[in-house]
């Protein structure tokens, strides 16, 4: 294990080094300038288009004539579950403890930027989608990069690492964080935890991605919506502490040693890796991971699902993910020793009444991370056909052998150790983000002409509509 951790740690800090962070922040602002601000234009237009439609138009959109599997909300409410997990509950936690508080302000900087790189793969994602003979829909950066960029042997690679990222961000992480959630309230044994979880996710995951898509269209809303409450009930109460605490993540992001006195030695190097590195973990910017869930959506072109992808990283990280940060910092705490989920249980606690702030996290950590658990297996499983095949027969084969892999993997996230999980997580998005990055950034025209087809259909109808 000493071996292992050091090897992790030599990877890490390539991976995370200026480089990487160059290049994370380079194709965003790039994206951003090609598709003309989309993260920050056209706001109405968006919601509209996404969750207004969905709300308002639900039998019609079931009904949608378009090819895939599931309904353009089911494919964004699964691709949302994923990205609203153990990130936004301990990811954040664990970035303030190792970067400071200004880590909070580098990861909302990423998350910005990180806007208009979801949408480019969530259109590449649906443009370059396969049919597999069983009528499923397969799709992702193993796929656009194959496929757009003429490389499939670069498409297998990405194929590789997606099966490996998706073991160890969902099945390892999101099971050690929900076991040490129940294990920090209850006592609960982290090997008892997983075989539960093993069992429950094994009922929904062979069910395949329909009902991966039905649970978490009817999770995805619930869960997110009372976390935020719990939040905001915090940041109300406490308002008179918010200025404070928001001049101490940005003074912590760009002079951390006057801002903390020189606490724990952090840097302004530590606060933006691991803001980063924790962001990108949440919300999935990057690492193309969206376009694989999106791919089953059943829509017409594929800038009608991309225009989930800006909304899938505001919700994720600039609201979920802040109202963590900033609860733990309102808290003190976030240099009493604790670290994890149990550091988000501690600051909730202390400013809410009673035990109900603890177990309110408890139940986020748990509703949060099963979230993951269900659509991170999509992950695997999509990536596993990508490498072994799309005819009956193979993708039969490989459903059974990713869905027992899963469940192995989530007994052994069930009792694995907390910064040895964390690291393994970072090393495995810092791998995979840089060939999908530099794939975006060459077929950026491709997304561009996507988008300008899309706004120009769609655009002048909404604004028509809001004439009347």
């Amino acid at each position: 294990m000493d071996l292992l951790v050091t090897i992790n740690d030599a990877v890490n800090s390539f991976v995370w080094g200026w480089p990487a962070i160059i290049l994370i922040f380079g194709v965003g602002i790039y994206l951003t300038i090609r598709l003309k601000g989309i993260q920050f234009r056209n706001i109405g237009f968006q919601i509209h288009n996404t969750y207004v439609k969905t709300f308002r138009e639900a039998k019609k959109e079931s009904k949608n004539d378009g090819e895939g599997e599931i309904s353009s909300f089911q494919a964004a409410m699964a691709s949302v579950s994923a990205v609203v997990g153990s990130g936004n509950i301990a990811g954040v936690a664990t970035a303030i403890v190792s970067g400071g508080p200004g880590a909070l302000f580098w990861m909302l900087i990423a998350a910005i930027v990180g806007m208009a790189t979801k949408y480019a793969e969530i259109a590449l994602g649906i443009k370059y989608r396969e049919k597999a003979e069983d009528g499923t829909y397969v799709g992702g950066p193993m796929y656009y990069v194959a496929k757009g960029l003429h490389a499939p042997w670069l498409g297998k690679v990405i194929a590789v690492l997606f099966v490996f990222f998706s073991i160890v961000i969902s099945a390892v992480v999101d099971t050690n964080t929900m076991s040490q959630a129940l294990n920090e309230s209850f006592g609960l044994n982290p090997i008892v935890a997983g075989v539960i979880f093993a069992v429950i996710t094994g009922i929904v995951i062979f069910g395949g991605i329909k009902r991966i898509g039905e649970v978490c269209g009817l999770l995805s809303p619930f869960m997110a919506g009372a976390y935020l409450l719990c939040g905001l009930i915090i940041i109300i109460t406490n308002i008179t502490g918010v200025p404070a605490a928001i001049a101490l993540i940005v003074k912590a992001a760009f002079n951390p040693q006057a801002a903390l006195g020189g606490a724990a030695g952090f840097g302004i190097m530590t606060a933006v890796r691991y803001g980063m590195a924790r962001g990108i973990f949440s919300n999935e910017a990057g690492l193309g991971s969206a376009s694989v869930t999106h791919a089953a959506a059943k829509v017409k072109e594929p800038g009608e699902q991309a225009i989930w992808g800006p909304l899938e990283v505001f919700v994720d990280t600039c609201i979920v993910c802040m109202v963590t940060g900033l609860t733990i910092v309102l808290s003190g705490l976030w240099d009493s020793g604790a670290e994890g989920v149990g550091l988000t249980m501690a600051a909730f606690a202390k400013l809410l009444p009673g035990t109900w702030g603890q177990y309110m996290v408890l139940c986020a950590s748990v509703l949060f991370g099963f979230s993951c658990l269900i659509t991170y297996y999509n992950y695997l499983e999509k990536s596993w056909i990508s490498l072994f095949g799309k005819s009956k027969e193979s993708v039969k084969t490989s459903k059974l052998i990713v869905r027992i892999i899963w469940l192995v993997f989530i007994l052994v996230g069930s009792y694995s150790t907390l910064g040895v999980v964390w690291d393994l997580a970072d090393t495995c998005n810092g791998i995979i983000i840089i060939p999908n990055l530099i794939a975006l950034a060459v077929m950026a025209g491709q997304v561009v002409k996507i988008k300008n087809e899309y706004w120009a259909k769609n655009l002048p109808l909404y604004k028509a509509e809001k004439k009347k």
